[in-house]
């Protein structure tokens, strides 16, 4: 016996006139049949709504396998399932970004043609005017070779060269131009319009709060770096760098200070001033906290080099914003090789003095061709040994390390977080898929974070960074919440973690005792309550776990 879908339709019309068949176990499609089974179930369900709803009340999976459950589906759909499922899942913070890196080459073109910049139309870079007009309002000169930015619209094929001089999109590697190279040079293209800070806060801001983050520790280089580079110099280097310290504090180091901190003052202003901040139009941007990263440029010389990080010390220490340090630019340069050893050094002397300031460390962002083997040898283990780093950034080349198995016993024991940015590594070491360490550290209980690095120069959002750990890696839904949770374990907020502490790795099995039973509600209630009041840290955990019931229970 079989009805096909005519026959089931004038049944259906017959009984409830102008509604549509909704049926509970099966539904039918144009030109379909159903078997005897289904038929009957159909029927019934016609002839009986009641058991329908009573199918429906029966208990259910609860809302996290569900949620596993439509992860799968998504996964054996493909990349673009996945990106559905992904984007509004909770994923809590992005540990490793750089402001600049994170911002999006046609909102630099904006801003150029905002400031009165002129394009180099041979280097494809943005470059001050030669001089300004005398009309009203004053108009660039740019000179020959180049034209004014804001004339870049009105040119597409220009305006596509731009965004691709300034990103990784479309880029191909040729014999003598890697995507490391392409990467690294973007930043010197797009620099002259980049001290937007609070409208590029905005942006990042923006984009977190549409893909379900929380939190963000943004990676920073204040405009004041050179005043303190110009006093080390002057100074001159000491290799005692407590009395090189004293001698730049006694130098007036500290009167940059006041000034950098009006400078995110003003930032952060004008980022609460676009988002509607604090007013009825407030934005789901207002919801996303920051905090920031003081950003050290390590291919300088030793004295610029210890003046920014003992900026990046005396930052941390006066200004609650700022919550921790880092160093950046190419680790395969030949200063960040030469210097390294000096500059764990450097961190180490200062750490003793600064106890209480966090710090992350760009360390194993090499693989081998692009430097020596020799060069693999030491770079994660002295980050952790010598520099303190509680978080590392890449860690790529850890298999690479002298005695490596050893060292990612030592990381999962300190609970040396890893920063892990897929897309990054393969654009710019060529390392992806199975030789990415990824599952080598999460096999030794080594804490993983998935970050985006520089989302706006790799064209990429936090999502894509999941697409890609799910389609590669294979993730489960419980192992992905893990790694959410894990971010915002590891960041450097102040306050107990929400977490009971595991001997090694994380464990997010138990919350602490107070606020066992209160996972997931949408506010805190009693000794809880009180907890949260106490740690930046554990409200923004106990946010992430109300986001994911809330997630879960849309499936």
């Amino acid at each position: 016996m079989l009805l096909n879908h005519y026959q089931f339709r004038r049944i259906h019309q017959t009984r409830h006139p102008g509604r549509a068949p909704q049926l509970g176990f099966a539904w039918l499609q144009r030109g379909r049949t159903v078997t005897v089974v289904s038929a009957i179930s159909a029927l019934f369900s016609i002839l009986n709504p009641g058991f329908v709803h009573a199918a429906k009340a029966a208990p259910p999976a609860n809302p996290e396998v569900r949620a596993a459950r439509a992860l799968d589906e998504a996964a054996k759909t493909g990349p673009a399932a996945l990106r559905g499922f992904l984007y509004a899942m909770p994923k809590g913070a992005d540990l490793h970004m750089h402001l600049t890196g994170a911002v999006y080459a046609e909102s630099f073109i904006s801003a150029a043609a905002k400031d009165g910049l002129c394009v180099d139309s041979a280097s494809l870079a943005f470059v001050k005017a030669m001089a300004q007009t005398r009309s009203i309002p004053p108009q660039p000169v740019c000179g020959e070779g180049r034209v004014r930015a804001d004339s870049v619209t009105k040119d597409q094929h220009l305006y596509d060269e731009l965004i691709d001089s300034f990103s990784m999109r479309t880029f191909i590697p040729v014999s003598g131009k890697s995507g490391h190279d392409q990467f690294f040079d973007t930043f010197e293209r797009f620099d002259p319009a980049g001290h937007h800070v609070g409208l590029w806060l905005d942006e990042v801001a923006t984009r977190a709060a549409a893909q379900n983050e929380q939190y963000l520790e943004i990676m920073h280089t204040p405009s004041q770096w050179k005043q303190e580079a110009d006093l080390a110099e002057k100074v001159g280097y000491h290799a005692d760098f407590a009395e090189y310290r004293q001698l730049l504090l006694d130098g007036g180091f500290r009167d940059a200070i006041p000034a950098i901190r009006a400078e995110f003052d003003k930032a952060e202003a004008e980022r609460r001033e676009l988002e509607g901040c604090g007013t009825a139009e407030a934005r789901p941007a207002c919801t996303v906290q920051i905090r920031y990263l003081d950003q050290v440029l390590r291919a300088m010389t030793p004295d610029s080099v210890f003046a920014q990080i003992l900026l990046g010390f005396e930052l941390a220490s006066a200004d609650p914003r700022i919550v921790g340090l880092n160093l950046v630019q190419p680790e395969d340069s030949y200063v960040a090789m030469t210097d390294y050893h000096l500059h764990m050094q450097m961190i180490e002397a200062l750490h003793a003095i600064y106890p209480k300031v966090h710090i992350t460390l760009h360390a194993g962002e090499i693989a081998l061709g692009l430097v020596p083997p020799e060069g693999l040898k030491f770079h994660i283990r002295e980050a952790v040994e010598i520099g303190s780093a509680e978080r590392i950034g890449h860690g790529v080349d850890v298999m690479d390390e002298d005695k490596p198995y050893n060292l990612l016993q030592e990381m999962a024991a300190k609970k040396v977080m890893v920063e892990i940015n897929l897309t990054s590594n393969d654009v710019i070491l060529n390392v992806k898929g199975g030789d990415h360490p990824l599952p080598i550290y999460r096999k030794y209980h080594v804490p993983v974070a998935l970050s985006t690095d520089d989302e706006g120069v790799s064209r990429i959002d936090l999502t894509h960074e999941y697409v890609r750990a799910v389609d590669t890696y294979h993730f489960t839904y419980p192992e992905l919440k893990d790694l959410v949770r894990t971010g915002l374990e590891h960041n450097f907020l102040p306050g107990e973690s929400l977490w009971q502490a595991a001997k090694i790795g994380d464990d997010f099995a138990r919350p602490v005792a107070v606020c066992a039973g209160q996972l997931g509600k949408d506010e805190p209630a009693g000794k809880c309550a009180e907890f949260l009041k106490g740690s930046e840290k554990a409200q923004q955990q106990f946010e992430l776990e109300r986001r994911f019931r809330v997630f879960e229970a849309t499936f």
